[in-house]
């Protein structure tokens, strides 16, 4: 069976952020994970080099396998940020997302250039959402 290769790691996360050389970007960043963190009531990690997780998730699949991830996160990329809200199911989703504003999806991440070009309130709701689900 193969291993997971991003972990949580020592890196902080606060020395992370403020390493982002795009101002806006960095700003974003450390918005999105105070709003994680007030959400989750959990402190934000680094998970391997770039992404920020923060509260924890242990997942399991029908083999009866498990893993440890975390409940939502983020990534400040080259050309967007990737947002990892993974507990919004895809009625959720297919309910939240014409409402966030200017972003795209991938398998499982939104992605958006700047928090200017979403609705908060929108991300918020999305945030609640993932995290009642993960709980469950």
């Amino acid at each position: 069976m193969a291993e997971l290769k991003t972990k949580v790691t020592t890196q902080s996360v606060e020395e992370y952020l403020l390493q982002i050389p795009n101002e806006t970007t960095r700003k974003d960043c450390q918005t999105l994970c105070k709003l994680m963190e007030d959400k989750t009531q959990a402190k934000a990690k680094m998970w391997g080099s770039a992404i920020v997780g923060v509260g924890d998730y242990t997942y399991s699949y029908s083999t009866g396998r498990t893993g440890d991830w975390f409940m939502m996160g983020f990534s400040p990329r080259k050309a967007n940020i990737s947002l990892y809200i993974m507990g919004c199911n895809a009625d959720e989703r297919q309910n939240i997302l014409p409402r966030l504003g200017k972003h795209t999806t991938g398998k499982g991440c939104v992605y958006v250039k700047k928090l200017s070009d979403i609705n908060m309130d929108v991300l918020k709701e999305m945030c609640e959402i993932s995290y009642r689900n993960l709980k469950k």
